[in-house]
């Protein structure tokens, strides 16, 4: 079945990708491909052989992530103490598609869940110190990696526009004056005023893995970047309940401005994933749910 085909969306079919894989790399042409579901918002994913994947990013927005990936993950790997993604190859446009895309290791394990580790201050504090170890990574290139464009990301103002506008098309399902208190207050917040860390940028449940009920691994680094680590702390409430937050805040020396810019993150993504796929998607609209409404609890 073909995905995709809106506008700035090329349409992506299992038939694409295997012409993509045996014409750019034929040592795997006689592997297996099938198309593993559920799949991201931002990638169409197909599993090739028992060891690899394959990644076509849908739209313009994730078209960077494979070379991305290709540049940093092996040299992040190492510093972390959950697996990450290993990149194995880079293939380029061809047959209408017009991007990129990436070929990784074949990471095992199932999507992180609230009901399994939301009450859990164990998966907490091993959360926080994932993130303790992102942001002490190679911390002498971070000046002179400020100015990349690709690892910058946009500033939490950037969003005030969509997420004031996403505050009222949403008003009557969720409060719309504290929506409006948080956010606010977020982007009343002093800035980070250290020296810029490494962050993920889109650190949340369905980028967690876990394998015999432990957490295992991170997916998902398009948003990589260097600056401040308030975005990361989206995971306190998309996956945490109140307790096991209290102890990923307290593991990671979270100050009170950060932590306000970091409820101001989770309430902004929430609602752009709410307004954009909760009307069509059960999972999503179940998800953000909960986490504008732990956002809003604090």
């Amino acid at each position: 079945m073909v995905t995709g085909g809106a506008p700035g969306r090329p349409p992506i079919d299992t038939s694409l990708v295997r012409r993509l894989v045996d014409s750019q790399f034929p040592q795997w042409a006689e592997l297996p491909l099938e198309r593993f579901e559920p799949a991201g918002s931002d990638h169409v994913i197909h599993r090739l052989g028992a060891d690899l994947a394959v990644r076509l990013p849908r739209h313009a927005g994730a078209l960077g992530q494979a070379r991305k990936d290709f540049e940093w993950l092996p040299r992040l790997a190492p510093h972390l103490p959950l697996a990450v993604p290993v990149p194995v190859a880079v293939g380029e446009p061809g047959f209408g598609y017009p991007w990129a895309w990436a070929v990784t290791r074949w990471l095992d394990g199932e999507a992180a869940t609230v009901h399994a580790l939301g009450d859990s201050s164990e998966a907490a504090v091993e959360l926080a110190g994932f993130l303790s170890a992102l942001q002490g990574f190679a911390p002498g290139e971070t000046s002179s990696l400020g100015a990349r464009q690709d690892l910058t990301g946009l500033p939490l103002a950037a969003r005030d526009r969509a997420t004031r506008a996403a505050i009222a098309e949403v008003d009557g399902v969720f409060d719309a004056d504290a929506m409006t208190e948080v956010w606010n207050a977020a982007l009343s917040a002093p800035d980070w005023d250290r020296p810029p860390v490494w962050f993920h940028g889109d650190f949340h449940t369905g980028n967690l893995l876990t394998a015999d009920g432990r957490l295992h691994a991170v997916i998902d680094f398009g948003e990589l970047g260097i600056g401040d680590p308030a975005r990361d702390l989206t995971i306190a409430f998309t996956l945490m309940s109140a307790e096991p937050r209290a102890a990923f805040r307290a593991a990671l020396g979270v100050d009170d401005a950060t932590w306000t810019r970091g409820r101001g993150w989770a309430l902004a993504t929430g609602l752009n994933a709410y307004t954009a796929y909760a009307a069509d998607e059960p999972r999503v609209a179940a998800q953000t749910t909960r986490q504008i409404t732990q956002a809003l609890l604090g």
